[in-house]
């Protein structure tokens, strides 16, 4: 049985596939075309999944779309009759939903085909539906509570309830207008960060300050017995509506706060403004509130379910600050986040709510790693590197390692020797973290190495971390909390005394972001620490996505341009190692 899930039409567009029961393989559109969340059809995504199974379009036996344009209609049609929004919103809405309704159709086209020679049937899939099935579905867990909470899907923004076997039993929502989400992404654009995706920049800043307006905020943003309610007066999107763009290219949302935000805070700040003592306290109690509300629908769910093992999806997921905080804020003892945990995993979850749920077959999968993306073999690296040959070996030196080990200790003393490597190995990752196969990696030990990566390669606020790598096996050495974490979806605090030992991956407050690592997710990257360990006395290495202001690197030919084009030292590509000479250092340096 062949199950094509996809997320089409809105951001982070993806296709993941399940065969029998089991994920073969799942990517998001923007690695092909390199437009950071790009939204529309995910048609390369779709033929890179067939291509991993050896499979044609016309095996597959069911299509499943995360998002159901028929679903909650009577609100809509309530909303739509009390609320009178602009034709122009209703219109766009309209459009949007007529493409979602319409992916086999989409598909046959993109493959050159008739509609009729393709037999799969064609499922529609619940965005908020999917995302709870997209963590428990794939979770260790027989049973358990969970929360789906992002800016708005099929007119939700929060869904919550219990995942049983090959069930799921919704418990309670929150429905447009009232969105989490949404309050996140209206403070960010207050800050200044326009770009969608940017809230994870507000968390980053938010150690900065002090929650100043934390009770400003808890006016705007009520908690009560069924979930929260937004005061609306200090937003647009339910009235003005807010312009989106979801067909083709980057995504982007238009502005969300009202004029009252602007008559309570004051003028927002513009792109490029130097951020004030103002904007990092407003970033510090968004963060605040956010938490508040957060841990109030998690113990709101604890109290209905009495479930101590907990399933977590939606971007607000991706909040790896608050996740952090989780054990220490509400009675669970056990939570799975898959990597994707955003809008490119509801493919994953339309997939397995069709094989588990719909098609009542037995749960028989766990996703333990996140590498799930497109491969390439030695031969294709060398390819790769013969196509570029004339500029690489201007500036750099070309090596190929005889095995594993050689390639893990070679790299391991570059990086012990300060150099800042492109590792890129194995299957790409599955979300938007780079977990150990396209990452830059550097020596956490010195405390000059975010400022280093940002002037070379990165240009990233300087506010924003860089995350810490850990061997499993030293989590507790390092961390106040030791619950493993292989998709860094969670920030815990760092122990005092190991803060100046690894000071390039320790934020401002003390804390990481951290990835855990063993043999059973990832033997190579692991080895790799190993020997960084086995040579420093130091389990750590800072990691890093690899890209330079682009989606993380797919293929070897994009590896390899961003090594040429940034002041990277060292490309890792399978047993090739490629190391800038000194002399193209010292120019690099100097430029």
């Amino acid at each position: 049985m062949n199950i094509l899930g996809i997320n089409a039409y809105h951001g982070d567009a993806s296709a993941a596939l399940v065969v029998d029961g089991q994920l073969v393989a799942a990517v998001e559109e923007e690695r092909f075309n390199r437009f950071k969340h790009w939204a529309g059809f995910p048609l390369e995504s779709v033929r890179y999944c067939l291509e991993a199974a050896n499979l044609r379009l016309e095996d597959i036996d069911h299509v499943a779309v995360s998002r159901n344009p028929s679903a909650h209609i009577h609100q809509k049609i309530l909303f739509a009759l009390s609320k009178r929004p602009s034709l122009g919103l209703v219109k766009d809405r309209l459009a949007n939903a007529g493409k979602v309704s319409n992916a086999l159709s989409e598909l046959a086209g993109g493959f050159q085909l008739a509609p009729e020679k393709l037999k799969a049937v064609e499922h529609h899939v619940e965005h908020h539906l999917a995302h709870l099935a997209s963590s428990f579905f794939v979770s260790p867990f027989e049973e358990a509570a969970c929360l789906s909470i992002d800016g708005f899907g099929d007119f939700l923004s929060t869904l919550w309830g219990t995942g049983k076997n090959n069930t799921l039993k919704t418990l309670g929502n929150v429905t447009f207008p009232h969105s989490l989400g949404i309050f996140y992404t209206a403070v960010t654009q207050y800050l200044g960060f326009l770009k969608y995706g940017d809230e994870y920049k507000v968390m980053g800043l938010a150690p900065y300050g002090q929650p100043e307006y934390l009770n400003e905020f808890r006016k705007i943003v009520k908690t009560g017995a069924k979930g929260f309610k937004l005061d609306l007066s200090y937003f647009r999107h339910h009235t003005d509506g807010v312009a989106m763009t979801w067909d083709g290219g980057e995504p982007s949302i238009g502005q969300v706060f009202s004029e009252q935000f602007v008559k309570k805070f004051g003028p927002a700040r513009q792109p490029g403004e130097p951020l004030e003592d103002k904007h990092r306290n407003l970033a510090a109690s968004l963060q605040a509130m956010c938490e508040e509300v957060y841990f109030h629908l998690l113990n709101q769910l604890y109290d209905a379910t009495k479930l101590r093992t907990l399933c977590l999806a939606g971007g607000v997921a991706y909040n790896s600050v608050a996740n952090g905080k989780i054990f220490d804020n509400t009675p669970f003892q056990d939570i799975y986040i898959q990597s994707a945990a955003g809008d490119a995993g509801t493919a994953l979850g339309a997939a397995f709510y069709v094989w588990n749920a719909k098609l009542k077959q037995p749960r028989g999968f766990v996703m333990r790693h996140s590498y799930w993306g497109p491969e390439y073999s030695q031969a294709q690296f060398s390819e790769g590197v013969e196509a570029r040959r004339a500029d690489l070996e201007q500036v750099a030196t070309i090596r190929h390692l005889d095995s594993e080990e050689a390639v893990c200790e070679v790299t391991a003393q570059s990086l012990a020797d300060g150099n800042v490597v492109g590792w890129f190995q194995g299957r790409m990752e599955w979300g938007p973290r780079a977990l150990g196969n396209r990452s830059i990696l550097t020596d956490p030990r010195r405390a000059e190495m975010k400022d280093v990566l940002n002037a070379r390669i990165k240009r990233r606020e300087p506010f924003r971390p860089f995350c810490p790598t850990i061997l499993s096996d030293f989590v507790g050495e390092y961390f106040e909390k030791t619950y493993p974490e292989p998709f860094m979806i969670k920030v815990y605090v760092i122990k005092p005394e190991k803060r100046s030992v690894i000071p390039a991956v320790t934020h401002v407050d003390g804390t990481g972001r951290l990835q855990t690592v063993s043999e059973a997710e990832n033997p190579l990257y692991t080895k790799l620490i190993r020997s960084f360990h086995k040579l420093t006395g130091v389990p750590v290495v800072l990691n890093t996505s690899f890209n330079e202001n682009e989606p993380v690197v797919c293929k070897p030919a994009e590896a390899i341009d961003c090594f040429l084009r940034t002041r990277m030292d060292v490309l890792v590509l399978g047993n090739l190692f490629i190391e800038k000479k000194p002399e193209a250092k010292l120019r690099e340096t100097n430029a």
